[in-house]
């Protein structure tokens, strides 16, 4: 993961934080996703083409792993920036919110 983040704003109130990643980082995932939109694409034009039911399968694990990835490069940046600044600056609360969103993460 890429350590060149922009100004910090993990302080910032709740309707004003934004993320902070490079510029590196966020065309990474623009990239992953506008693959896997391709990949949905594709799966829907399988089914529409009455592909077998087993090789649709494959390729929605495919997405869900790829969406996965994406997650986690996110979960990654958050932790190593947000949650590291919001913890040096006292706000302890952010480990109950790092909490529900592991949470959210692992029903996958």
């Amino acid at each position: 993961m890429e350590n060149e983040l922009n100004e910090s704003c993990c302080h910032l109130p709740d309707s004003e934080r934004k993320s902070h990643h490079s510029e590196k980082t966020k065309k990474n995932l623009v990239t992953r996703l506008n693959r896997i939109e391709g990949q949905i694409r594709g799966v829907k034009g399988l089914i529409e083409k009455d592909t077998y039911c087993d090789d649709v399968i494959t390729q929605i694990s495919a997405i869900q792993s790829a969406l996965n990835s994406v997650a986690k490069i996110l979960f990654e940046g958050h932790l190593k920036s947000c949650v590291v600044e919001r913890i040096q600056e006292g706000e302890m609360e952010v480990v109950d919110e790092l909490l529900v969103t592991m949470q959210r993460m692992m029903k996958k």
